[in-house]
């Protein structure tokens, strides 16, 4: 699948330094450090914030997390898919807005599995979810479902040279 790129981008630093450029947020994805911190946000029923750390997964242009059926984030996105990504990773802050929605479509769960063990965590697919021996606390038990989140807006701050500060729109 091609990657996506922005419909639009608004430089919002105000330092003179140029925007961003969306590659390097594409390729610093691309190459993962283990230092790499990702944040999903949802939102409770009643209104209220709700953030947990996740292991997200970045491939073909879109962010994939696991979490537990039972599990406030899971139940959380049941009612409602808007949420958000904010990651810290090298040398780019990153808030990304956008949609969660399971996946359950075997050849997709299989691919992302096969990205997952590449990765180190052995994920393997039974029925719509993946099973393993192990997964962060905050996932909850197995079986894990699969959410695939894609976005229509990023906003990102460099941490390191060149720096700046820019708001990307992609089509939806």
């Amino acid at each position: 699948m091609p990657q996506r790129e922005p419909a639009e981008a608004t430089n919002l630093d105000r330092y003179g330094n140029p925007a961003l450029l969306w590659s390097r947020v594409r390729d610093t994805l691309a190459a993962p450090s283990p230092s790499d911190r990702f944040f999903l946000g949802t939102t409770r029923p009643d209104g209220q914030p709700h953030a947990a750390g996740v292991g997200a997964l970045w491939s073909d242009g879109d962010f994939y997390v696991v979490s537990g059926p039972d599990t406030l984030k899971s139940r959380n996105l049941a009612a409602n898919p808007a949420c958000t990504i904010s990651a810290a990773v090298q040398g780019i802050d990153l808030v990304l807005e956008g949609e969660a929605t399971r996946v359950t479509d075997g050849p997709a769960l299989e691919h992302v599995a096969a990205l997952y063990r590449a990765s180190g965590w052995p994920a393997e697919v039974e029925g719509d979810a993946f099973t393993a021996p192990y997964s962060a606390p905050s996932a909850g038990p197995p079986p894990w479902y699969l959410y695939r989140f894609t976005f229509h807006t990023a906003f990102g701050v460099a941490t390191e040279e060149p720096h700046g500060g820019t708001r990307w729109r992609f089509d939806r």
